[in-house]
């Protein structure tokens, strides 16, 4: 199947897939960071009402998910944006941060932010994010310096 085959839309996690795939992404992260410097979202979490998942569909698989956390009428925070081993360095994750971008432009947010990891293993999305215009920025929402992250954003037009 093609990167065109993707369909993209809001998840309201009720068939669990969505909370397998951010339970395998926390996962994941606790091998590269340590716990307390961990800011995947726990399936508790998940459950917010200030939050909004989407899922990227490839036929009848999911091939990944990421989140808004709506921080004020302004400001967005991209959540848990994770693809599936099987599709990356396909697209994926540039087809989903392209229309979360959309759907903040839609909500009229000015800016778009982001915490990733520092080491290594986090290089490929802060590539990513880079190359659509994020910045490293400092740390905002709850976050504070960590010499295990990096926060990011993009001001929208």
């Amino acid at each position: 199947m093609a990167i065109s085959d993707i369909n993209i839309y809001v998840d309201d996690l009720s068939d669990g897939q969505v909370i397998k795939l951010l339970q395998e992404h926390r996962k994941e992260m606790l091998k590269h960071s340590p716990p307390e410097h961990v800011h995947a979202l726990d399936v508790n979490a998940m459950k917010q009402p200030t939050l909004t998942f989407w899922r990227a569909d490839l036929g009848q698989c999911i091939a990944g998910c990421a989140a808004f956390k709506q921080l004020d009428d302004t400001h967005a925070e991209l959540k848990s944006m994770k693809v599936t081993d099987a599709v990356k360095g396909r697209g994926v994750g540039r087809l989903l941060l392209n229309h979360m971008l959309l759907v903040a432009k839609q909500r009229r947010y000015k800016r778009v932010s982001l915490e990733t990891g520092t080491m290594d293993a986090f290089l490929p999305a802060r590539t990513l994010y880079h190359s659509l215009g994020f910045e490293i920025c400092e740390p905002f929402d709850n976050y504070v310096y960590d010499k295990h992250s990096v926060c990011m954003s993009l001001k929208m037009d």
